[in-house]
């Protein structure tokens, strides 16, 4: 009986299960199919898998995300996955929520400027952490085995769609306006994208001491990675040290 198909049945409560079913959703949520007697009434759905959000696919990667269009109950945080192919960038953007990330797999080198000057940049491996506070522009790139990372917002109704992108703002403020911003000239601008960038694909970057600009008006306030995959094993209870973390200091 262990192999048979589940049945919303509960002693001699219950029918027989409907046509049409998805048995597979059932077997890995037995608790909707047959709720504990504990429930009362309207309980609201408490996860949402990533395999069914919609995937956005471009080249060099893809994305997914979870936030409370999918999950009602997740009002203060939203959850997105990100797979990259070596080399390849989600570009330099900023939203007004804070990040904080959990490299999966891979590896990748995170990078932030803010409107000071002041930097980070810092290399992160499968089991490393990262955090970015709210409104510093920051880019993701890819090393020579890809990455794979989740990140995480607080706030629900966050989307990685709706973030301000560089490459977008270059496309919609005119080309004189850059030029004088930036002292370019018309023909430096001519391969400039006419739309977003989102992810695309680059070359693997060289180490990271040859990629490191040191600023003169230093870190950014705040930025930080956490190199947890450095951390030695601890099987029993509590936490031991030797977790090098890369922090700036605390933002005033």
């Amino acid at each position: 009986m262990a192999n048979s198909d589940p049945e919303p049945r509960r002693g001699d409560q219950g029918a027989s299960p409907f046509a049409g079913r998805n048995v597979e959703l059932e077997r890995q949520n037995p608790d909707l199919l047959v709720p504990p007697t504990t429930d009362s009434r309207l309980v609201p759905n408490l996860k949402f898998s990533f395999s069914q959000a919609h995937t956005r696919v471009e080249k060099g990667g893809w994305t997914r995300e979870v936030t409370s269009r999918d999950l009602p109950i997740a009002s203060q945080l939203s959850g997105v996955q990100f797979g990259l192919e070596p080399g390849a960038y989600r570009e330099i953007h900023w939203h007004q929520q804070s990040e904080w990330a959990y490299m999966l797999s891979g590896s990748c080198r995170i990078s932030a400027v803010d409107h000071e000057g002041r930097n980070f940049i810092e290399d992160v491996k499968a089991g490393d952490l990262w955090f970015f506070p709210q409104g510093v522009p920051h880019n993701i790139q890819a090393l020579e085995d890809g990455a794979q990372f989740l990140l995480v917002f607080d706030d629900g109704a966050f989307s990685e769609n709706n973030t301000f992108l560089l490459s977008d703002f270059f496309a919609h403020t005119p080309r004189h306006v850059l030029a004088k911003n930036f002292g370019w000239t018309l023909e430096q601008m001519e391969n400039l994208p006419e739309r977003e960038k989102y992810i695309f694909q680059g070359d693997v970057p060289p180490p990271l001491q040859q990629d490191r600009v040191v600023s003169p008006t230093g870190d950014i306030p705040g930025a930080s990675s956490t190199e947890c995959s450095r951390r030695p094993r601890n099987d029993s209870a509590g936490v031991r040290s030797g977790s090098p973390t890369r922090q700036t200091s605390p933002p005033p």
